[in-house]
């Protein structure tokens, strides 16, 4: 069945073909007035009313009374795969207390306990609130359970719900091989990505209490030789190689970014390295934000992401990333919303979400809003009225 889409006062399609030097929102491919059309899951027409096709008296029309209609967000970084959470932790860290990768080992403890069920569930419940939220991509990466069978798992439960699996077993060294860490970077080179079938990335935490670059490198082309592509968290907690090992990797994204260099920013977009910000990671633990504007005037790909995870950034709202991103990371409300959409399905190297092009996977939310800007303007109200998945109600 054909659904159409009008009454619409702002759609932003991320099309080049409807950028033009009057749009502020460059990029975005901004049209006022506008249709939405959908067929088989997919956009058939997206431009102004008065162009649109003909109805027949078949479709479905959805009249959205002059609100705006955006993208899905395209959430390209998450760890949604653990058990219980780290309450204490963020109440110590916002008491004084400053962030290491150690926390991680609570949430590991914690996984390595849990069920199948018990992990699915959880799951299940932190996409349907990305959902709602206007997520219609999520990227989930493994990386609490840290052994041969607890990553499988991970690895198993994710592919049930997302086509964007990353395997990340090199997360931290687990306690059992403290005094023998490239033990365990033997575990995951031979008997954990060989294993790893339905996974499509393989990612490393590259940072100081984390993996060395040399360590780093190894999973990685391990991971290559089985078919994953690779992407990596850099340079987070301190300057260090990641960025630099990512673009002469051939990573896809390199995630967090906190600390660039102009020497690497340079090298990122040589390589054409998508660098993935995560502003709720920073929010979280009080860090340093890293400073949009240096990025974009290197012509590196910016991409924005939640990082949901129970430790640094126990966020799945794309919305408030967006307005952390506005006013601490200095992106323009129109860059911010195309690193989101646009942005993440380059770091996911998805032609067919993140835009509304024709063609394009009908994923899209509509706005309780005249513009796109007020998911900005107007942090933490809950603007997003309906998301549709594939030209379907999400709920």
């Amino acid at each position: 069945m054909t659904t159409r889409i009008t009454g619409i006062a702002e759609l932003v399609t991320n099309d080049p073909a409807h950028a033009h030097h009057a749009d502020p929102g460059g990029r975005l491919g901004v049209l006022h007035d506008a249709a939405l059309i959908v067929d088989g899951g997919r956009v058939v027409f997206a431009g102004p009313v008065a162009d649109a096709p003909s109805a027949s008296s078949d479709d479905l029309t959805i009249d959205v009374a002059g609100r705006s209609v955006i993208p899905g967000f395209v959430d390209s970084h998450n760890h949604l795969v653990f058990a219980g959470d780290r309450t204490e932790e963020f109440a110590a860290r916002m008491s004084g207390q400053s962030y290491s990768a150690g926390g991680i080992r609570t949430t590991m403890t914690a996984t390595r306990a849990a069920t199948d069920d018990e992990l699915e569930e959880n799951l299940v419940h932190l996409i349907d609130q990305a959902r709602r939220q206007g997520t219609t991509t999520l990227e989930i990466k493994t990386g609490y359970g840290l052994t041969v069978e607890d990553e499988l798992r991970a690895l198993q439960i994710i592919a049930r719900h997302s086509d964007e699996s990353t395997l990340l077993a090199a997360h931290i060294v687990p306690p059992e091989y403290a005094d023998d860490p490239d033990g365990y970077v033997d575990l995951i080179v031979d008997e954990v990505i060989p294993r790893a079938t339905t996974a499509k990335w393989i990612d490393v935490f590259c940072d100081r209490g984390a993996f060395t670059p040399e360590q780093t490198e190894r999973i990685l082309a391990a991971g290559k030789t089985a078919g994953l592509t690779p992407r990596v968290h850099a340079n987070q907690l301190q300057h260090g190689e990641g960025l630099q090992l990512a673009a002469r990797t051939g990573c896809a994204s390199a995630d967090h970014a906190t600390h660039a260099t102009d020497e690497d920013l340079a090298a990122l977009a040589a390589a054409g390295t998508v660098a993935t910000l995560l502003p709720g990671a920073e929010f979280s633990t009080r860090a340093v934000y890293p400073d949009a504007r240096r990025f974009l005037a290197a012509g590196v790909d910016l991409a924005l992401a939640t990082d949901c995870n129970p430790g640094s950034s126990f966020t799945n709202s794309m919305p408030f990333c967006l307005a952390v991103a506005v006013r601490d990371m200095h992106f323009t409300p129109a860059q911010a919303l195309h690193a989101a959409t646009a942005g993440g399905a380059r770091a996911l190297h998805r032609t067919d979400v993140g835009h509304l092009a024709p063609g394009a996977r009908a994923d899209f939310a509509i706005l309780d809003a005249p513009s796109y800007v007020q998911l900005m303007y107007r942090p933490g109200v809950p603007l997003v009225q309906r998301v549709f998945l594939a030209g379907e109600d999400a709920h």
